[in-house]
């Protein structure tokens, strides 16, 4: 939650960043663009999870998220803020993969849909809990106070990592080099349909979750306080996935789940333009768009964790990879697509939730 909160958080807020950054809304972006190109690196960092265990993949993650935030609590400014989305990308990409290898190491496949839903429970409370704490700092202390206790926050869960989680060893057998994971998951057809499901998705998910803030806040008039209860409305839509995940993906099959949340996600982008026009159709259009693809990020998670169990902390870096590729590709078209309407944001998810959608008919064949 920790981690995801500061992730998160620039979304809702991104109006309010620029002016305390002194930016424009496009050098933001670019920010936000930069910070997910950055995160492609997560990939390299889970060789420390293949190599020297989860633990250390773990701990290695919480350290550069502490660092980041640091940084722009030492240095509020433009620069110091993307060294700051850099520094904590890169540990949430690092300590993710880690964090889901170690379940994949020890939950039978059968039932991993469920744990991997529970750990996900930390993306939606960040913006049911995490985010509307933040909004009240921002409007007390300024735009510069949530990183503060963020970064102790951080410490704090480091702490409590050493404490809970026993010291694990690299996986038996698997003791190949970093280019040597890298080329297997290349080589493997099923593993590179399944990423090319959550770029897509994710670019789909994007080009709306970059603007939603801006377009209410220049829409409906809001404020820091309100935008922050708009972001809870988010989380509740997110928490209510992760418990139709947890209850469904494993009966349904994984497979069956994502396709499922595709579709429901297409159906959900045309809330925005049919409804979106009064501030009660903006925040029911948020909730079914968010709870929609939510569902089926969660579902594709258990799934990914097997299909190379040999390399899964590797695979599961190249996951998180790819997400951040298409968070990328949406964060830079996002603007652009905004500048035209909401309508036009809502037609892109839908298109590229359809791309994914076709991805995921090939990977029935393979994997359930």
């Amino acid at each position: 939650m920790v981690f995801n909160t500061l992730y998160r958080m620039v979304y809702p807020f991104l109006a309010v960043f620029s002016r305390g950054l002194g930016v424009d809304l496009t050098t933001l972006s670019l920010a936000m663009t930069n910070r997910s190109l950055v995160g492609m690196l997560g990939a390299f960092l889970a060789t420390i999870s293949d190599r020297w265990g989860r633990k250390a993949g773990m701990l290695f993650g919480i350290g550069l998220f502490v660092i980041g935030a640091g940084v722009l609590v030492i240095w509020p400014s433009y620069p110091g803020f993307v060294i700051m989305l850099i520094l904590t990308t890169l540990g949430k990409y690092g300590f993710d993969p880690a964090m889901q290898a170690y379940l994949g190491d020890r939950i039978p496949y059968a039932r991993r849909g469920l744990a991997i839903s529970v750990t996900e429970l930390g993306w939606s409370l960040s913006f049911f809990i995490g985010i509307p704490l933040v909004s009240l700092l921002i409007a007390r202390k300024g735009w510069q106070s949530p990183f503060v206790w963020l970064a102790l926050a951080g410490i704090v869960a480091g702490a409590v990592l050493i404490w809970l989680i026993p010291r694990d060893s690299a996986p038996e057998g698997n003791p190949r080099k970093l280019l040597g994971n890298f080329w297997q998951v290349l080589q493997y057809p099923p593993a590179l349909v399944a990423l090319s499901v959550g770029i897509s998705a994710t670019i789909a998910n994007e080009v709306i979750n970059l603007m939603f803030g801006v377009w209410m806040e220049a829409s409906f008039d809001l404020k820091v306080i309100a935008l922050g209860g708009a972001a809870a409305v988010i989380g509740a839509a997110e928490l209510s996935a992760e418990t139709l995940t947890a209850t469904l993906a494993d009966r349904l099959g994984k497979v069956r789940s994502i396709a499922i949340g595709l579709i429901a996600n297409s159906i959900a982008a045309l809330a925005f333009p049919l409804i979106g026009g009064t501030l009660p159709g903006a925040i029911i259009s948020l909730f079914l768009f968010f709870i929609t693809f939510e569902f089926l990020l969660v579902s594709s998670i258990p799934m990914m964790t097997e299909i190379m169990p040999g390399s899964r902390a590797t695979l599961m870096a190249f996951n998180v990879a790819g997400l951040s590729l298409g968070r990328a590709i949406g964060s830079f078209i996002a603007p652009t697509l905004f500048g035209w309407g909401i309508a036009a944001s809502a037609g892109a998810a839908i298109f590229f939730d359809l791309l994914a959608l076709l991805a995921v008919r090939r990977l029935a064949q393979t994997v359930s």
